[in-house]
């Protein structure tokens, strides 16, 4: 559905915002692009979606090239902004009906997509309301609405839950995942549990280029087996620190003192020996030891992790 191929945006002034990337999504899927702020996310997609011209390398869309027939790539492409620019005078409806006008629905199929979108984005009884009056999740939704009303083969979200409160990043989070059926997704985002929730893969940018195309649910077995060790000894925090430095396939790790005394260390490891390292560590130095436990990397962590690594910090690095 989508192939990105070496693609290179480079604005005046010489700063590159992607540099190089590439990559492929198939029909039906729902993938995210995450990364840090400046990663590079929102401009891909606007180049993707048309918006912005490419300085080299090319994008195709359903076989069709955005550079070279842009306005064909348009007609096949849903895309909702950041920041979705809606008007704010008109009702949900006659907004919605004036949207389709604009991307050529044919007047016979306008009333049947629009209760269908309606329904689908759960503004079936929204339809008279005046879109100034509705609330932050209401008009991201009217502005999803907006997106589905064509038909289209993709659909291009850029931060879907930006400004949305726990309850309506829930329902928004519903909504996407039943879009797979009949559309392939592609949203941006700086929100772990969003992406966890309802892609099927994620693409990690890093300064306009790719750092991994990974399955959600391979990407915990291929970076981790990833683990977070808790431990809490009775020591010096120095001694602790320099001890940690030394435990094998340790990506990251806080040492501190509690307020009672004793010592937290929380190491992020690659494997399941380091909870023995650490067991190993606290008797060959006669350390009492008081709690020691493992659980699985969050795939938050193990984002911040690659972007840490991929920013050119010290894997096992103790702070």
């Amino acid at each position: 559905m989508i192939r990105v191929t070496n693609l290179v945006k480079r604005y005046p002034g010489g700063v590159t915002a992607v540099d190089d990337l590439s990559f492929e999504i198939g029909a039906g899927e729902i993938v995210a692009v995450l990364g840090p702020n400046g990663a590079g996310k929102t401009t891909t997609l606007r180049v993707l979606t048309g918006f912005l011209e490419a300085t080299s390398g090319s994008v195709e869309i359903g076989g069709t090239e955005v550079g070279v027939h842009p306005a064909e790539v348009k007609r096949n492409i849903g895309y909702l902004p950041e920041n979705c620019p809606l008007y704010p005078d008109m009702r949900v409806d006659e907004y919605l009906q004036f949207r389709a006008a604009i991307k050529g629905v044919p007047r016979r199929d306008r009333k049947r997509r629009l209760g269908e979108v309606r329904a689908q984005c759960g503004l079936a009884d929204r339809g008279r309301a005046v879109i100034g009056r509705l609330s932050k999740g209401y008009r991201q939704r009217v502005g999803l609405a907006d997106a589905l009303i064509a038909d289209p083969e993709l659909l291009v979200l850029d931060e879907p839950s930006v400004g949305l409160d726990p309850a309506q990043m829930r329902e928004l989070r519903h909504l996407i995942s039943g879009l797979a059926s009949r559309h392939t997704v592609l949203l941006s985002t700086h929100l772990l549990p969003e992406a966890e929730a309802v892609c099927e893969r994620v693409l990690i940018l890093q300064s306009g280029r790719l750092l991994l195309s990974e399955k959600t649910a391979d990407l915990r077995r291929r970076l981790g087996t990833g683990t977070r060790i808790t431990a809490e000894l009775r020591a010096e925090t120095a001694a602790v620190r320099e001890a940690c430095a030394t435990i094998e396939h340790v990506t990251a790790a806080e040492v501190r003192m509690r307020e009672d005394g004793w010592v937290r260390c929380e190491l992020h490891a690659a494997g399941e020996e380091a909870r023995l390292a650490v067991y190993r560590m606290a008797a060959a130095r006669d350390w009492d030891l008081r709690e020691l436990h493992r659980e699985p990397l969050s795939l938050e962590e193990i984002f911040v992790d690659v972007t840490r690594r991929a920013a050119g910090e010290t894997a096992g690095g103790v702070t």
